[in-house]
């Protein structure tokens, strides 16, 4: 999943100094699941799209 390489180090900040686990990082940055991350991703898509259609 391209979105977990993005906030990984987000995720590990989390984890280390607020000593939570992954998943609750995962959850504090709303990526609590992946319908979240794909409606994210296709809401960037259709964003850069029409901005490429408009010449």
């Amino acid at each position: 999943m391209v979105e977990n390489n993005n906030f990984q180090m987000a995720i590990d900040l989390l984890c280390c100094h607020l000593g939570i686990s992954e998943d609750e990082a995962r959850e504090q940055l709303g990526m609590s699941s992946p319908s979240d991350v794909d409606r994210h991703i296709m809401e960037t898509q259709s964003a850069l799209m029409g901005l490429s259609e408009d010449k």
